[in-house]
């Protein structure tokens, strides 16, 4: 099943899609997010290159929220070095004439993202704890600079944009309880105890389902994380209440690869995460990491970041206010993250935690252009038991953010030249936050769309702007 992708995905014209009120109201107050965050840190710089630099980044960007907010034509990406800067501008080419409010949105949007970024900017993981621990507290041994960069491998990594910093702060109850349940559960696993095969199914389901809502994630779901009581979990109220807002669920499919592999004694079992955002995100997404390689699910985790955020917002430096700091940490909850941290970095040093940036995550097209635009990356995770995808945006990409897809259309039709034959295991975690949608039972579309708020008659289907409602779906290599 083939598109023009170009012509066919969400338009930012289209007034009945997420993508009209995205481009007009969402990406503005981007750019000023940004452009607010670079003035705070000029005024308080006295280094006059940088004081120069961050003037013209803050010129570059009143500018462009210019060009949105007026529709003015895209314009094509500076050549900075980067090879993805022809594939852009190629791409822009081809859509013109092209202006901000009627253009394609999924081009569109990596286009305003790649349009800001930075050369010097390189993803990664660094300032995960920056915001639970101030910088000059030490716990048991364990300094700042330490909980920070568990292992100077990981360093290579994009500092948390501003929002970021405030949502994981934001979450910062959250991320100790789950290292405390966290580290119960590896110890439970290390304890060597029977664990039935419903025990182990329903914790993968928790694990999944934590890393799925983000920072949506409610923790009272998680009553405990104990193999023994999550089965009595099974019938609660909330749960059933979360499980009916996930509108496609193949996690059983899912677990079903990863336990074959480990049941059929294979020595290297791999699973492979393309990364959403930072913040707690990040941290949930770590978590699965390490569950998955303490139950054995997997023997090795490769973690696949962007090479620019989406959203964006770029600091020169950043650095957090003193009066920022949040308060110290009680003894048990620095125990626990200190475990936390000693793990990952233990994971990470045995080669079993894997960290592979490639910019094709962040290229302007749909990841239907996976096998011609990057046929190593392909190959490579053809060697994998199962590659989640995590996000909105991932999701868009793997469907192509194709508008002429209705919601009962297959996930596996959906994935074009990724489908089944093309040799990968996928798994898409994803909240709904766009308007492409698959994989739902015939009348769902319909009945959601009736709700309060839904989109009704309008054409719109509003449901799926919120987060509120999320997939989980999956597609077998074969």
């Amino acid at each position: 099943m083939t598109f023009d992708v170009e012509k066919n995905g969400y338009s930012t014209g289209d007034k009945t899609s997420f993508a009209w009120s995205s481009a007009r109201q969402r990406w503005p107050v981007i750019i000023t997010t940004a452009i607010d965050d670079v003035y705070r840190t000029v005024h308080a710089e006295t280094d006059p290159e940088v004081v120069k630099e961050g003037k013209q980044i803050l010129e570059s960007l009143a500018n462009l929220k210019y060009q949105v907010q007026h529709d003015r034509a895209l314009t094509p990406i500076p050549d900075d070095g980067y090879p993805d800067v022809a594939l852009y501008n190629e791409e822009l080419a081809k859509l013109s004439p092209a202006t901000w409010l009627n253009v394609p949105w999924l081009y569109s949007e990596c286009h305003l993202y790649r349009q800001v970024s930075s050369p010097s900017d390189d993803f990664s993981s660094t300032l995960l704890l920056r915001t639970l621990v101030p910088s000059s507290q030490t716990h048991h041994g364990l300094t700042h600079k330490h909980i920070l960069h568990p292992n100077p491998a990981l360093e290579d990594v994009r500092p948390l944009p501003p929002p970021k910093i405030s949502t994981f702060r934001s979450s910062r109850a959250a991320v100790l309880e789950l290292a405390s349940r966290y580290r119960t559960l590896v110890g439970e696993i290390r304890a060597g105890g029977t664990i039935s095969d419903d025990a182990e199914r329903l914790m993968f389901t928790e694990m999944l389902e934590v890393c799925l809502w983000g920072n949506a994630t409610d923790l009272s779901l998680l009553t405990t994380l104990t193999y023994d009581d999550i089965q009595k979990l099974q019938g609660s109220e909330a749960r059933k209440a979360a499980e009916n807002n996930i509108l496609a669920n193949d996690t059983a499919a899912a677990f079903a690869v990863l336990r074959r592999a480990r049941d059929e004694g294979k020595a290297e079992r791999r699973v492979d995460i393309v990364l959403d955002n930072s913040g707690f995100e990040l941290y949930v997404d770590l978590i699965l990491a390490g569950y998955l390689l303490s139950s054995g699910l997997a023997t090795h985790v490769v973690l696949h970041p962007k090479s620019i955020p989406c959203p964006f917002t770029r600091p020169l430096r950043r650095r957090d206010p003193p009066e920022q700091d949040p308060a110290p940490l009680a003894d048990a909850d620095a125990e626990n993250l200190a475990f936390l941290f000693e793990q990952w970095s233990g994971f990470h040093a045995e080669g079993q935690v894997i960290l592979r940036p490639n910019r094709f995550w962040t290229h302007g097209g749909s990841f239907w252009r996976l096998p011609t635009e990057a046929p190593e990356l392909l190959e490579d995770l053809k060697a994998s038991e199962l590659v989640i995808f995590k996000g909105d945006l991932n999701y868009r990409k793997l469907t192509a953010d194709v508008s002429c897809l209705g919601p009962h259309n297959s996930f596996v039709t959906a994935l074009g030249p990724l489908g089944p034959g093309a040799g990968v295991n996928i798994l898409s975690l994803r909240t709904c936050k766009a308007d492409v949608v698959v994989g739902l039972e015939p009348g769902v579309d319909e009945e959601l769309r009736a709700k309060e708020g839904g989109g009704g008659d309008s054409g719109e289907r509003r449901w799926a702007w919120n987060g509120k409602w999320a997939v989980i779906s999956f597609s077998p290599r074969n």
